[in-house]
């Protein structure tokens, strides 16, 4: 008798309970970090077709992790069975024990897995110890998904910054915001809801200062029901110009808000921000503003692997000049505004993005009466 009929292995059960696992992590993108949004499935074989007796995803804050949630709720029942679990189990002791020693001491039998961690600490051992145990261990399925999903715990591991995803709502004539900056009303109620859903997905959301000052956004998630899902906000702020008074500082209840400035801002204005309860983040400048990459870094060393910047021209233009942006989200309303209106990326042309050979269109459509592209790194 093989293996695969010993395990009673069926490919197409295979492929819908990782396709579980991978909705089970998906829904939690953005509340996890620093860990990664990984989702577990433990399955036993039934009289009448599969049994799904435990299904877990990473927590809020990435503790516990998927393998003990769907472990734990599956208790005895898992004895014998499969775990399906999107991301290798890590091997190493960290905050919590390793998910490779749970899944031993629950007696599974074989562990399907979409891919290895990019975590140096974990890279192949889990996979390893499951084997060296006993356990079939077969790796890949779903990969590619989770890859997409998992971009930016593979970003933060790999090259030490976040996932950099830059969000542009373009009027017809490529602008962003009405003569004299100001803010405009350029894509629908669908797009617009939309958009709540990335920040909603994403660890942290950062607009430049002047994006801050002119528009006075809260940047929070304002679906119904998910204040609480509203990403870290960050502002670029290299000589601390953000007022108080500012909507972003008036709802740090709502939501963190980090700041990040230079190293020589003055002090004054760091201690008003900072008596409010807002993070002030000093790093080093270059000509006259922070330094983009040390930023990043900055941002990942406190855990954060996606970062959604919404604004303004300045700021993006930046990170496409110092090669910064991992995916672009190009919205683009009906309207027009008129050679006066502030331009999309400062002076570049939108052609920066949609005519690079850095970038990729992965997605076409439309939302409503505006049209939504998203572009990836070649």
């Amino acid at each position: 008798m093989s293996v695969a009929e010993a395990l009673r292995i069926d490919p197409e059960i295979d492929v819908r309970m990782m396709d579980l696992a991978i909705r089970m992590g998906r829904r939690m993108l953005g509340r996890t970090w620093p860990n990664p949004a990984v989702g577990a499935v433990v399955v036993q074989d039934g009289p009448n077709g599969p049994i799904v007796v435990g299904r877990g995803a990473t927590q809020p804050g990435g503790r516990p992790h998927a393998e003990t949630e769907a472990l734990r709720q599956a208790g005895t029942a898992a004895r014998g069975g499969t775990l399906y679990v999107t991301l290798e189990p890590c091997s190493h002791h960290g905050k919590t024990p390793p998910c490779a020693d749970a899944i031993l001491g629950a007696g599974i039998r074989r562990v399907v897995s979409a891919m290895d961690d990019a975590n140096p600490s974990v890279t192949g051992a889990g996979h390893r110890r499951l084997r060296a145990a006993g356990v079939q261990v077969d790796v890949g399925l779903g990969g590619d998904e989770v890859r997409r999903n998992l971009v930016g715990h593979m970003r933060r591991m790999q090259d030490g910054r976040p996932h950099v995803m830059l969000k542009l709502a373009l009027s017809s004539d490529d602008k962003v915001g009405l003569p004299g900056r100001k803010p405009a009303a350029i894509t629908g109620e669908e797009t617009r809801a939309r958009v709540h859903m990335m920040r909603a997905m994403s660890d942290a959301i950062a607009v430049g200062v002047g994006t801050a000052m002119a528009d006075n956004p809260s940047l929070t998630c304002r679906l119904p029901g998910m204040l609480a899902r509203s990403p870290v906000r960050v502002v670029f702020d290299t000589n601390l110009r953000l007022p108080v008074d500012n909507r972003l500082v008036q709802t740090v209840d709502d939501a963190p808000l980090w700041v990040i400035t230079g190293v020589d801002a003055p002090v004054e204005a760091e201690r008003a921000l900072q008596s409010r309860g807002i993070e002030v983040i000093r790093v080093r400048t270059e000509d006259g503003r922070v330094r983009l990459e040390g930023s990043l870094n900055a941002l990942a060393a406190r855990g954060i692997t996606s970062l959604m910047v919404e604004g303004g021209p300045i700021l993006a233009r930046a990170l496409l000049n110092e090669d910064l942006v991992d995916e672009a989200t190009i919205m683009r309303g009906p309207i027009t505004i008129g050679d006066e209106g502030v331009p999309a990326l400062d002076g570049l042309p939108i052609e920066a993005i949609t005519g690079s050979e850095r970038f990729r269109e992965i997605v076409s459509m439309t939302c409503g009466d505006d049209s939504y592209a998203d572009y990836v790194r070649a």
